[in-house]
């Protein structure tokens, strides 16, 4: 029953930026929220995790760029994501570790070019 959907991607240029959303529904919205993503040719990566409460934990590539947070009264996490790169262009997935079983949104596409 947990549902996990993904909105936001786009094109943007350079040293542009987007926000990502991220709404899990089917669960009481109580565990850590993460974000990944995977280029073309690339293994999927670790990109931020987000909990309930405290501080998020990003990758060292997006460090100082991605701001993750969530709205626990609204089941979403959001990502935002400033000074864009052309090497952040990838499919950015949401992703919960819930009672034993991994939930996958589908997926939004960034694509940072000019």
């Amino acid at each position: 029953q947990v549902q996990v959907v993904e909105s936001g991607g786009g094109l943007v240029q350079p040293g542009g930026s987007l926000k990502l959303s991220c709404t899990v529904t089917g669960f009481s919205f109580s565990r850590d929220i993460n974000w990944y993503r995977q280029a073309p040719a690339k293994e999927r990566e670790f990109v931020a995790s987000v909990p309930v409460e405290g501080v998020p934990d990003y990758a060292d590539s997006v460090k100082g760029r991605f701001t993750a947070s969530r709205a626990n009264a609204e089941n979403t996490v959001y990502l935002q994501m400033d000074s864009l790169k052309p090497e952040d262009t990838a499919a950015y997935y949401c992703y919960v570790f819930y009672r034993g079983y991994n939930y996958w949104g589908q997926g939004t596409q960034v694509t940072v070019s000019s």
